[in-house]
């Protein structure tokens, strides 16, 4: 059987001392504020979605017509064009137009070298 150490000395009362309020308050002051954390969310929400990620990847190399993109996903035109409003009212991509057609690239280069390692290390 093995023994396992208790690593929380909270005693039998169930309240933290005195050392371990203070501790904790000042961790948790570090904490980025309510409505930035629900930013950093949302935005990580957006490359859960597997074709978003796929544009991204699209992107990660040139920029992209609406129209290529279409084809290279086999989606119809509503569904790219909903995902492409997501990822760019987020901050992911920006947008040209030209004619009829808007023109689509990473906002940041460095998006998807960084996506790369996140996903590396979550494997």
């Amino acid at each position: 059987m093995v023994n396992f150490m208790k690593t929380c000395k909270i005693p039998s009362d169930g309240k933290p001392n005195k050392d371990q309020i203070v501790k904790m308050k000042g961790v948790i002051s570090s904490l980025p504020e309510d409505d930035e954390l629900e930013e950093h969310s949302n935005k990580l929400k957006a490359l859960s979605d597997p074709t978003r990620l796929k544009i991204l990847y699209l992107l990660s190399d040139k920029e992209l017509c609406v129209c290529e993109i279409i084809f290279a996903l086999n989606k119809p035109q509503s569904s790219i064009s909903h995902h492409l409003n997501i990822l760019k009212n987020l901050g992911f991509i920006t947008g040209r137009k030209e004619g009829v057609w808007i023109h689509y690239k990473l906002k940041d280069p460095k998006l998807m070298g960084l996506v790369s390692e996140l996903i590396k290390i979550i494997e």
